[in-house]
């Protein structure tokens, strides 16, 4: 019995062999194929030089590779979903894609923009195409999984019946939205209008305009969006919701203002560190048990389920569709077939 599971071991490994010397890559540097669709080395590489820190260590021949297969592995998945919106007629339109286009460069400069893509190896098509393939993907997932996804009230009953613990809050909260102004501008942080505060003069006079303007009735969030000097810009100043002990480890004049301040209140320029900084007391949370009557509690828990759901259906809609699919991964065979050496370029 042992000598002929022996044998049938050996003819796997040999039959694994065989079948691994068949899978020949179609052409030069053709690292995978999607039903018909190539994939080169090239475009691995392309995202490859995105995801490695160019001032860090560079990564070892191991890390390297893994990394690679990833990215590989990512844009099978890609070229699979693409297809499937291509199929159901959900391709992102060229006026959809001009438009996300416009906003996602709209916080730079046209010569910082084209610094990123000089930095990053990509080139205006490759950003659009990238660009339709996400929006044309999120429609193909809001018709197949979004749009299925039911919350009923007994869900949400039965979610907070075992997890009561969690919205007991215990201690106030106050949820503070802010605007930040600095006097030394961060190459990393962008707002909508690239507005920055080149020195400590600057930074003054950008603050009163601020202030000048939330006086006159302008919005808070979207003035953040447009000015603000940090990473909450994006998020309309909102920095969500600091506790009361969180408070008594940031600066004491920092603390008397946001005590004192009462919900919907806009504080005037507080300076800080050369720059200033504007708050908004949105919202003051008192501590105690969050009933399940409460809207808010209802919300979140709907929130909480509807993205657990998502992200299951998700999953389970890529794996179905990934196993209709026909898919080589000539990379892996060569890895596997040189032992774990980076295949050199043809």
């Amino acid at each position: 019995m042992k000598r002929r599971i022996a044998i049938l071991a050996t003819l796997a490994v040999c039959a694994f062999a065989a079948s691994c010397k068949n899978q020949t890559a179609p052409g030069p540097d053709v690292w995978a194929v999607v039903n018909g669709k190539e994939i080169s080395r090239s475009d691995v590489e392309k995202y490859y030089r995105t995801r490695v820190n160019s001032e860090g260590p560079a990564p070892s021949q191991e890390e390297s590779l893994s990394l690679k297969l990833s990215i590989l592995d990512e844009l099978i998945n890609n070229e699979i979903m693409l297809e499937r919106a291509n199929k159901n007629n959900l391709v992102a339109s060229d006026a959809e894609v001009a438009d996300k286009f416009t906003e996602s460069k709209s916080p730079y400069t046209e010569e910082e923009f084209q610094k990123k893509l000089r930095d990053t190896g990509l080139t205006v098509d490759d950003l659009k195409s990238e660009i339709r393939r996400q929006l044309s993907v999120q429609k193909l997932l809001n018709r197949e999984v979004v749009a299925k996804i039911s919350i009923t009230d007994q869900d949400v009953t039965d979610f907070y019946n075992k997890n009561r613990a969690q919205f007991n809050v215990v201690e106030q909260q106050y949820h503070i939205g802010q605007i930040v102004i600095t006097p030394r501008p961060d190459p990393a942080v962008h707002n909508r209008k690239n507005d920055k505060s080149a020195n400590e003069a600057e930074a003054g006079k950008k603050a009163a305009l601020l202030d000048q303007k939330l006086r006159g009735g302008a919005d808070f969030a979207q003035l953040a969006m447009d000015y603000s000097e940090d990473s909450t810009a994006s998020t309309g100043g909102d920095i969500g919701f600091v506790s009361e002990s969180a408070l008594n480890r940031s600066d004491p004049l920092l603390k008397k203002t946001v005590l004192a301040m009462k919900p919907g209140e806009v504080t005037r320029p507080i300076s800080d560190h050369g720059g200033y900084r504007i708050l908004k007391m949105i919202a003051k949370e008192p501590a105690g048990q969050r009933e399940l009557s409460d809207p808010k509690v209802q919300q979140t828990i709907r929130d909480t389920l509807r993205n657990r759901k998502e992200q299951l259906l998700r999953n389970a809609y890529l794996m179905e569709a990934r196993t209709e699919a026909k898919v080589t991964n000539y990379l892996a065979v060569e890895i596997i077939q040189s032992s774990g050496k980076l295949p050199a370029p043809r």
